[in-house]
């Protein structure tokens, strides 16, 4: 298996795990505040790691050797 399917096997997990959080929450099999900040935290966390992942392979931040830096110092 090469990196890039590991890579979209992940996000799909993650995607399918944030979305069966979501689901419970709409059913109502939240009954306290604690198991719903949990289920909150779990959601965020799936959320990040997904929109990571999509960051680092979004080809914008994939520059080459001169990056997109903008020099401010001019003294040289």
């Amino acid at each position: 298996m090469d990196e890039l399917t590991i890579i979209t096997k992940l996000q799909k997990q993650l995607k399918e795990q944030y979305q069966q959080i979501g689901d419970a929450m709409i059913a109502g099999t939240v009954d306290n505040m604690e198991k719903y900040k949990y289920m909150m935290g779990q959601a965020h966390a799936y959320y990040k790691i997904s929109q990571d992942i999509s960051n680092l392979l979004n080809k914008k931040e994939q520059q080459d050797a001169k990056g997109t830096v903008i020099k401010l110092n001019t003294k040289d």
